[in-house]
């Protein structure tokens, strides 16, 4: 059965989480049967009550996650729609998931202008939400002037299709909103190759045509005069001409990506010579990983209040309080149920993780529920290999934005993470020193004097080693300090002693 809020009640509902919105509209039994026991009538309500299309409530009002310049033309007009079932997950995580969804939609720059949840089993095999539903959905599409709808799974083509012929409007998915904010935030040449190969990968499998375009090329004397007999026939049609030149696409793609992978290597290689410490700062998108860096580092990375605004591998260099040289590494953002082409393709830029010293684990303490993000970020680490065996820390950060009550709750829960606020500055410099406190030794201890015309190597130890002591004497500068072994080299070579 349905219902429906006064503005007021609607109003409320907006500043609460979680809170649903039924459909005005009342669903008409499809039986069309009157009478019957009053036990049966209880538990047909209950039925309609359990399936009826849910609004979300506040998805059309939300904050502007973006000011990007494709915002200022008409916004494409988005409805949102997701299955859930008791039996998998809970209502409050599948209202949590149509949020994330209608900032994924906004951030690639659509309006959402309606949000519904159907509870069942599972989705529909034909149509995801039930022909019946379909055709409610439509009614709603009508009624909002929706350019889209969006759904909050992975659909396979033949339901995509299926229920584009329901509603008359272009139907995506989930994976299909996150690749196009990928392809409008890649900049670096790496990165573009990289969304364009996830995104020809996407689509591959979910080409269409209609009619005679399915049929373009013809075979038999059109396509050579020696073919002869057995030969005749429609020819190669446009849908396979179409996916032969995406798979040709995605081979040099392929090619062009490993061939971008010397360069990355080198710069890795040049850390790796010099010994210099790297910290792969990872995270749940928008958590605020790039403020972070800023704060620690005192550098000026792109921050946008938007989903996935880094992209591509920044390195941000930062000193200890006895000058040893260390970097952070900024890495793209994750997602829950982060599309597979995705995690392929950015594979490459994924091995800083693998590379790095230490994982710093950035979460958004203001999240209503931040420990889900916690293990969606896990999952996919989880993937990268080598990367369970790195030592991590917890950051919470923006804990500006939070109760009492939430920070007491969160240190209870992760006892051992940072709370920190990249805006106020509050915990930064606990944050910095446990990590200077973890930074790797080197594994070469050296005692040396050094003549005091090598002031330029003096200083690359105390940039890439750990000092124990310097005493400046007479004959020459007294050190102590642990160095990777080709500076212990050079060490040894001009040494006096």
């Amino acid at each position: 059965m349905t219902q429906q809020f006064d503005s007021e009640t609607s109003s409320n509902a907006n500043t609460t989480a979680g809170v649903l919105t039924d459909h005005s509209d009342v669903l008409l039994d499809d039986s069309g049967r009157e009478g019957g026991s009053r036990h049966d009538d209880v538990q047909w309500q209950e039925r309609e009550e359990r399936n009826a299309l849910r609004h979300v409530a506040g998805l059309g009002e939300l904050e502007d996650v973006t000011q990007v310049e494709y915002r200022k033309v008409r916004l494409e007009r988005v409805v949102l729609v997701g299955v859930w079932s008791g039996a998998v997950t809970t209502q409050a995580a599948a209202e949590e998931s149509m949020r994330e969804l209608a900032a994924l939609a906004q951030t690639a720059g659509a309006e959402v202008c309606d949000a519904v949840l159907q509870q069942r089993y599972k989705p529909d095999a034909a149509t995801y939400i039930g022909s019946g539903k379909a055709k409610e959905l439509a009614g709603i599409v009508a009624r909002r002037q929706a350019d889209t709808i969006i759904a909050d799974d992975d659909l396979p083509p033949s339901q995509r299709r299926a229920l584009e012929d329901a509603t008359k409007i272009k139907v995506v998915d989930r994976t299909a909103v996150i690749l196009d904010i990928f392809a409008q935030h890649a900049t670096s040449r790496e990165g573009k190759a990289q969304v364009e190969l996830a995104q020809l990968e996407y689509m591959l499998p979910r080409l269409r045509g209609w009619g005679g375009s399915l049929s373009r090329q013809a075979g038999g004397r059109a396509a050579g005069a020696d073919a002869g007999i057995g030969s005749r026939g429609p020819g190669e049609t446009k849908i396979e001409m179409d996916r032969r030149v995406i798979r040709t696409r995605i081979a040099r793609l392929r090619r062009q990506i490993a061939h971008m992978a010397p360069a990355r290597d080198v710069k890795r290689g040049s850390r790796r010579r010099f010994g210099l410490p790297t910290i792969a700062v990872v995270g749940y998108t928008n958590a605020g990983k790039s403020s972070l860096i800023n704060r620690l580092t005192g550098s000026r990375e792109l921050v946008e209040n938007a989903l996935f605004a880094t992209l591509d591998t920044a390195v941000r260099r930062a000193r200890t309080h006895d000058g040893r040289v260390y970097a952070y590494v900024d890495t793209v953002g994750f997602v829950r149920r982060l599309p597979t082409q995705l995690v392929e393709a950015f594979k490459s830029t994924l091995e800083e993780v693998s590379q790095a010293d230490i994982i710093m684990h950035v979460v958004d303490a203001s999240h209503p529920d931040p420990f889900s993000q916690v293990d969606a970020v896990n999952e996919v680490l989880s993937g990268i290999e080598g990367a369970s065996d790195i030592p991590r820390i917890v950051v919470f950060d923006k804990i500006d934005r939070v109760a009492d009550g939430v920070r007491e709750r969160l240190r209870g829960l992760a006892p051992e993470a940072e709370l920190v606020s990249a805006l106020s500055g509050e915990g930064i410099s606990h944050l910095r020193s446990r990590v200077e406190g973890m930074l790797p030794v080197p594994d070469v201890h050296i005692s040396a004097l050094l003549p005091y015309d090598q002031g330029g190597l003096l200083s690359r130890i105390r940039q890439y080693g750990r000092v124990s002591s310097v005493d400046y004497r007479g004959d020459g500068i007294k050190v102590e300090a642990d160095v990777d072994s080709m500076l212990a080299s050079h060490v040894v070579a001009v040494s006096i002693d």
